[in-house]
């Protein structure tokens, strides 16, 4: 595919990288992470933009349908080292997808997991929390929002709340607590969040909304709990459609950003759905409590 010829009036892709690290700079990362333009030329003009959780090689190809010049997502296509970039392998696919088709990739990771506003934030509203505060600091940098609810809610609609408010999944909304628990202070975390039950119990969390909670520290921390009061209850949201509620709110912000120059620029969220599962089996009613286990 040609490169195609840039007008008086495009952005360029250094216009939009440039409003990109305005709004999630990068040196608020963490320092494992792997941030910023991953293809293309600063020079591109960049008429079309897709948003999108994870650059699947799927989300790559519904940006090339729809004619998009630069693909953004959360999640880093190269965040481990790699030594070669062949179709063999998904990751070759995916790069060479992109470069083909003139594509160009930026990933905004946890730069935009610690922003305000960022991915902490879309999921407190979810939530329907306002006002919140950090969860906690790492490397200097606010990580989390915990807040109170309006008005308390049972932990079962809590949750069912919640549910509502998120894209669905297979995997649905899990959650670990009596039905009727009684749900006033969240914290939450989108993405994976086991490694923050400290900072969840000195928050006074009444619940922790994140993803990816593993067997042991989930167990854990329940256990604990049930020596202080039974909370904080868990509920795991899912990794996707605890990040994916950023999309539309970057769509908006970067198009402020961009100002007047972005009269002319369309902004798409994917529509494919990343979250690895496709179906459940088995999955209990909100009647089973902690500690059922018929």
């Amino acid at each position: 595919m040609g490169r195609v010829t840039e007008t008086t009036d495009d952005l360029s892709l250094r216009d939009v990288v440039a409003a990109l690290e305005r709004l999630y700079p990068l040196d608020t990362a963490q320092s494992w992470d792997r941030v910023g333009l991953v293809s293309g030329d600063l020079d591109q003009p960049v008429r079309r933009i897709h948003l999108a959780v994870d650059p699947t090689l799927a989300v790559i190809e519904e940006a090339k349908q729809a004619g998009a010049d630069l693909v953004i997502t959360h999640h880093p296509l190269l965040l481990r080292g790699i030594h070669s970039v062949a179709t063999t392998t998904a990751k070759g696919a995916a790069v060479t997808e992109l470069i083909v088709n003139d594509i160009a990739l930026y990933c905004a990771h946890t730069n935009a997991d610690v922003a305000d506003p960022g991915v902490g934030q879309a999921l407190a509203e979810a939530c329907g929390l306002s006002g919140t505060q950090a969860l906690e600091i790492t490397e200097g940098q606010e990580l989390g929002r915990v807040g109170d609810l309006p008005e308390p809610l049972g932990l079962a609609e809590f949750a069912r709340r919640l549910h509502e408010a998120l894209p669905r999944t297979a995997g649905g909304v899990r959650v670990s607590g009596p039905a009727d628990g009684t749900v006033r202070r969240v914290a939450v975390l989108g993405g994976a969040g086991d490694s923050s039950f400290e900072a969840v119990r000195a928050s006074g969390a009444d619940v922790y909304v994140t993803a990816d909670l593993r067997h042991h520290p989930a167990l854990e921390a329940r256990e604990e709990a049930s020596l202080t009061g039974g909370t904080p209850y868990l509920v795991d949201a899912g990794h996707f459609a605890s990040e994916s509620l950023w999309l539309p709110g970057l769509a908006s912000r970067l198009v402020t950003e961009l100002g007047p120059a972005a009269a002319r620029l369309e902004v798409h969220v994917s529509q494919v759905r990343t979250d690895p599962w496709d179906f459940v089996l088995g999955a209990a009613a909100p009647e089973h409590t902690q500690g059922d286990h018929a």
